[in-house]
């Protein structure tokens, strides 16, 4: 007697073992695609990468960012705001702590009466009249003038793109690196060589491919850059706000 059996009924015997002798084979092959559920960057080659985050972050209105730079000037944390017609936040140097503000080209610095006291040299005691004037200073807003020596570095600290060409720029062959994540963003690595040393860029694998951390090669510091495109308001100090310094600022 013969018994003839459906094929129908064969495929579903031999698929579960077809699957089984895959995973001996290779576990790899079933396994989740790391890809799944991004903007897909992270099937780019590096270069590319880096391409689409410069792309992302030259189209961008608006950014947080918040980080050390270190460089033969010194150390400086920074905490700013930024968009293209102007910034808010602050600096922290060796020697004090300041706020800037700019609206337009109008800039503008905040600080306490330690920072307006010194002239740059560590150790100087200030005159009785400095520090009066310090004083006066205190916590208030002094217009930067544009003919001012500080007035274009520290405009430096608030011009969103060349502030993040600056920071955010890749040195030597650009190395395709892991996958990480950063404050719970999902992120592909690009870096500037193979252990990094021309720096490190966090590409965003959620939504845009934005930028989201940059460790500069040689330890020259780690920066932030959250909050893209969200807007935030910038207003001129009111007159009761401000004072003038009288003369050239004081070196930071």
């Amino acid at each position: 007697m013969t018994v003839r059996t459906p094929s129908s009924r064969i495929r579903r015997a031999v698929t579960p073992l077809a699957l089984c002798a895959g995973l001996t084979v290779g576990l790899t092959a079933c396994a989740a695609d790391p890809d799944e559920g991004t903007n897909g960057v992270g099937r780019l080659s590096a270069p590319e990468i880096e391409s689409k985050a410069q792309t992302a972050a030259d189209a961008a209105k608006a950014v947080r960012l918040s980080g050390t730079l270190v460089s033969k000037g010194g150390t400086f944390k920074l905490n700013m705001r930024l968009k293209q017609d102007g910034a808010t936040g602050s600096v922290t140097t060796k020697n004090s702590t300041f706020e800037l503000l700019r609206v337009g080209d109008a800039l503008y610095l905040k600080a306490d009466a330690g920072f307006w006291a010194h002239d740059g040299k560590e150790g100087d005691t200030p005159s009785e009249a400095d520090s009066e004037a310090a004083d006066t200073l205190d916590d208030k807003y002094v217009k930067v003038p544009q003919g001012d020596p500080s007035y274009k570095q520290l405009r430096g600290f608030t011009d969103m793109g060349p502030l993040l060409d600056g920071l955010i720029g890749l040195h030597g062959e650009k190395v395709k690196g892991d996958r990480d994540q950063i404050g719970g963003i999902r992120t592909v690595k690009v870096k500037g060589g193979a252990d990094g040393e021309g720096g490190t860029l966090d590409v965003s694998l959620d939504g845009e491919p934005y930028p989201v951390q940059f460790a500069r090669g040689g330890g020259a510091g780690v920066v932030v850059l959250s909050e893209w495109n969200k807007d935030f308001p910038l207003t001129a100090p009111s007159k009761e706000e401000t004072l003038d310094y009288g003369k050239q600022l004081p070196r930071t």
